[in-house]
């Protein structure tokens, strides 16, 4: 009798443990541009040693992690196309939205650039002048937000790349990573974000060619899945994380991630 009740309780304190671990483990709907950079092997050890909770991370394009998030695979989403984590929250899929952090867009390109575009500053004006050149250009094609940020700065310049798809404007379908790889292989200019541009490892003669114009300003925000839309999700530890990320000791974790002596990001949470 005692063998069995010895029995019983241990599978009820392994059932508990199951529970507690799962109850402390969160899935991040994440960009690929802050798991590129390596930001998150910096910042969730901080985050797990100070709460005990695991951060999962899905690294994938802003459209799909919003996507993933509607399908209620993710208790947090973190991306960077505004306009697109606004229609996540109206349509019920997030809590609240906050300003995490930011960097900025820039175009890299070959050191022979034969679009002449170096040290342009003026983005529409070198995106122009690199269709009138019917220069490579290599884009993510993705639906991601670097991509998305691209058809609008393209649309904003008066041209349309796709009618030129297959010929100077190449789709990869793919990240960012594997899109510079592409690009630089093919010798054809590429928009990434600058926190990816210093992570990456296989520049050849590459360089930013475009850079410094505000339309390439690049905000990131951080959305806990709405429990209301999603009862599976983890709202609490979910919530936790959204706050520790937008705290003070979060932003200065932010802050202090550099590569090459170079911060990637620059938090700018609201203050309290």
């Amino acid at each position: 009798m005692l063998r069995r009740t010895f029995g019983a309780t241990t599978v009820a304190l392994l059932l508990t443990g199951a529970a507690w671990a799962q109850d402390q483990s969160i899935i991040v709907q994440s960009t690929t541009s802050t798991a590129n950079s390596g930001l998150y092997d910096y910042l969730l050890p901080i985050f797990q040693d100070k709460t005990g909770i695991q951060v999962n991370v899905v690294a994938v394009g802003t459209g799909q992690a919003i996507k993933n998030a509607e399908n209620c695979d993710g208790d947090v989403l973190l991306v960077h196309a505004k306009p697109s984590e606004e229609k996540f929250l109206a349509a019920g899929f997030g809590t609240a939205r906050t300003d995490l952090m930011y960097n900025d867009f820039v175009i890299v390109g070959p050191g022979s650039d034969p679009a002449g575009v170096g040290g342009m500053t003026d983005v529409q004006g070198a995106l122009t002048q690199i269709a009138e050149k019917g220069a490579l250009f290599a884009s993510r094609g993705d639906d991601s937000g670097t991509h998305k940020k691209e058809v609008s700065l393209w649309a904003d310049s008066g041209v349309d790349p796709t009618a030129a798809s297959g010929d100077w404007y190449r789709e990869t379908g793919s990240g960012m990573g594997a899109t510079l790889n592409a690009g630089i292989g093919m010798g054809a200019y590429v928009m990434t974000d600058r926190a990816t541009w210093i992570s990456f490892g296989n520049k050849q003669d590459y360089a930013i060619q475009v850079e410094g114009d505000e339309d390439m300003f690049n905000q990131y925000g951080v959305i806990p899945v709405n429990p209301e839309k999603c009862p599976s999700v983890n709202a609490e530890a979910a919530q936790t994380f959204a706050d520790w990320l937008v705290s003070g000791e979060g932003q200065d974790a932010i802050a202090g991630y550099k590569v090459a002596d170079q911060q990637l990001f620059f938090p700018n949470a609201p203050t309290n």
